[in-house]
């Protein structure tokens, strides 16, 4: 619960949430959610149907990024969020491939953190170079310095993307503004 770390102070936390099978819009707000149970939900991007990335032979992805504020520690964060995914339904298939939800922490304040048991890497891995990532990020943390990408923001890194890949950038479509914190 909220008061597992009474001493501690709440942090920002921003979070990526995916989904290609099922009834994808409904399981991104389900996901928001059960968030909500741990972590007070700031902010909530619009979401953006987007092509499949690394593996392509699979449905669409329905994709948004969200802000919370938390006081769990990033490995407990880490365990909430693999809970989440296994209580809604998550199946375990090809790597990249289809899935109900996928949930990522992208960053956890300013830090970066690294741990391999379990296996956690923050901020995550090719933030900088996933569109399918940024667009929704820069709705809800346009402002934020990547702390490995040489103090760039995350708009300067959504527009260097787009620069170097117009059409992959054009296939990104925002398709709604419907998902609510809770």
């Amino acid at each position: 619960n909220r008061d597992r770390h009474p001493t501690m102070t709440e942090i920002s936390a921003f979070i990526a949430l995916g989904s290609n099978l099922g009834c994808r819009e409904e399981y991104l707000q389900q996901a928001i959610d059960n968030l909500s149970a741990n972590c007070t939900v700031v902010a909530v991007s619009s979401v953006y149907e987007t092509p499949p990335a690394l593996v392509t032979d699979q449905p669409k992805f329905l994709n948004a990024a969200i802000e919370v504020k938390t006081k769990l520690e990033p490995i407990e964060l880490l365990r909430e969020v693999k809970r989440i995914e296994e209580a809604m339904g998550r199946q375990k298939r090809r790597r990249f491939g289809e899935r109900e939800i996928d949930i990522d922490i992208l960053f956890y304040g300013s830090q970066t953190f690294h741990s391999e048991e379990p296996d956690l890497k923050i901020p995550h891995i090719g933030i900088h170079e996933r569109l399918f990532v940024l667009v929704p990020l820069a709705d809800v943390a346009g402002d934020v310095v990547h702390p490995t990408q040489d103090g760039k923001t995350v708009t300067q890194l959504l527009q260097e993307m787009t620069e170097k890949d117009p059409k992959e950038r054009q296939a990104i479509v925002k398709v709604s503004a419907t998902l609510k914190p809770t």
